[in-house]
C-alpha cells in the first residue's frame, strides 16, 4: 500500500535549545535527512507538519503549539487530499533512523504500528486515526485509539530510534556508531 510521509517539525526545541529541524547530523540537517529516509524507504510524498515548511511540501498545525497529535492531523489531511491511505509518521528529532528501523512498522497490518515505549515513529492508516482526536491529546492516547499493534523495539536500538531532544543526546548519539541512515 502507497504511504505518504509526516514529519513532525512543530515543537518548540527548547531543550536543545534551537530548532532541532536544522540541528546538522553528519553535516546534513535532521529535517534533511529524515526526509530523504522516508523517501528511501517509498514515501510517495514527505511533508513537515509544524509551524514552517523547512523547504518541503507543508501541512500547517491547526494550533500553534498544540502538540503532536495537531500534527499528524494535519499531515493526515494534506496526505489524504493527495489520494494516500497510510502515513508513516517520523519525528524531525531521530535523524539516526536508517530503513531496517522502519521495516517492520511499514510491513505491519492495517491499521499499522508503533514500538513498545515509543510513539513515534508510526505507520497508519489513515481512516483508522480517530475523528475526534485533538491537538492536546498524547501521542499515546491516538496510539491506542488508533488501534496500532505495539512492536518490540530492540534494544540496541532504542536510543537511535528515540533520537536526541537535548544536546547532550545528541553528542551521545554522533560519538555512537553511525550505522544509520
Amino acid at each position: 500500500m502507497a504511504f505518504g510521509a509526516i514529519i513532525l517539525t512543530g515543537g518548540a526545541s527548547s531543550r536543545m535549545g534551537c530548532d532541532k529541524a536544522e540541528v546538522l547530523w553528519l553535516g546534513v540537517r535532521a529535517v534533511d535527512r529524515v526526509a530523504a529516509l522516508a523517501m528511501a524507504c517509498g514515501a510517495g510524498l514527505v511533508l513537515t507538519a509544524g509551524a514552517r515548511s523547512h523547504g518541503l511540501a507543508f501541512a500547517a498545525d491547526a494550533r500553534a503549539g498544540g502538540g503532536p497529535v495537531g500534527g499528524v492531523v494535519a499531515g493526515a489531511e494534506v496526505l489524504r487530499a493527495a489520494g494516500f491511505q497510510r502515513a508513516l509518521v517520523l519525528a524531525v528529532d531521530a535523524p539516526t533512523l536508517g530503513p531496517q528501523d522502519l521495516e517492520p512498522l511499514l510491513a505491519a497490518p492495517p491499521p499499522g504500528a508503533a514500538f513498545e515505549d515509543l510513539h513515534l515513529p508510526m505507520v497508519v492508516v489513515l481512516d483508522a486515526l480517530p475523528t475526534d482526536a485533538e491537538a492536546e491529546w498524547p501521542l499515546g492516547r491516538l496510539v491506542a485509539r488508533a488501534g496500532l499493534v505495539r512492536i518490540p523495539c530492540p534494544a540496541e536500538r532504542q536510543a537511535r530510534i528515540r533520537g536526541a531532544n537535548t544536546p547532550q543526546e545528541r553528542d551521545n548519539l554522533l560519538r555512537g556508531p553511525h550505522n544509520y541512515w
